[in-house]
């Protein structure tokens, strides 16, 4: 990690936007009209968003330490294993680093907006939302979800893994939340993974696209920050 704190940042934009792109990714080719991978199903976007942590973590491990996630530097925060000041300044380069994420997985599906429409499903692309809308339960799934992540993390700091493996580890943690967890709300559990793209959804000229749920978008905000938080006051109480 590096010491500066704006080439940390920069490490969190450039993980945050890999991940995006390829988690995002992923969803547009399952989801879209005429897409190759059309129809691939849960476990292609489970493990999908797997890999699309890992490598966003390996992108940018280098500068900064690949929370890419605001539930995640908040959680560290109280842990005690991150400054307080970082918290605010992570989160916004990782919700910028959402944003192009988004952005480019527009252009890079752009033909095949057109040919989808059904505007949940573009929708979906960019930002999760609830199989079943019930916003006390999908809060609860959010908290959860990000509640596993944020303690299991911590608890990675404690073991003695191989240097370079620990993102593999991570990934599967991902992947793990996404089939066991993900089904009730799409497992944002990351408000940069879900605000940044879902942004980017309002601002751009989608084909077909419809709104961008903001009504809905409390959820995977509130959810991952309260999860994370319990994540870490749990790990605290570990001797």
């Amino acid at each position: 990690m590096h010491d500066s704190l704006s080439l940390q940042l920069l490490g969190e934009f450039i993980g945050t936007f890999i991940l995006v792109l390829l988690g995002d990714g992923v969803v547009a080719g399952v989801s879209l009209k005429k897409s190759k991978a059309e129809g691939a199903g849960w476990i292609a976007i489970a493990i999908g968003w797997g890999l699309a942590v890992t490598l966003g973590v390996y992108a940018s491990a280098f500068l900064s330490p690949a929370h890419l996630n605001p539930a995640v530097s908040l959680g560290m925060a109280i842990a005690g294993k991150f400054p307080w000041s970082s918290v605010i300044p992570y989160s916004i380069a990782q919700i910028l680093g959402g944003l192009l994420g988004g952005i480019i997985v527009w252009i890079h599906y752009y033909p095949h907006w057109k040919e989808t429409k059904d505007e949940d499903t573009i929708r979906g692309v960019f930002a999760t939302g609830p199989a079943i809308r019930s916003y006390g339960m999908n809060f609860i799934s959010e908290l959860i979800g990000t509640f596993v992540l944020v303690f299991a993390l911590l608890t990675f700091t404690r073991g003695n893994f191989t240097d370079g493996l620990n993102p593999i580890v991570v990934g599967v943690l991902i992947a793990a939340i996404g089939f066991s967890l993900g089904g009730t709300t799409g497992y944002a559990i990351n408000p940069a993974r879900d605000l940044g793209p879902r942004i980017a959804h309002a601002i751009l000229p989608i084909a077909n696209k419809g709104n961008s749920d903001w009504a809905y978008s409390w959820v995977p905000i509130l959810g991952p920050l309260v999860g994370g938080a319990l994540g870490a006051v749990l790990f605290n109480m570990i001797p």
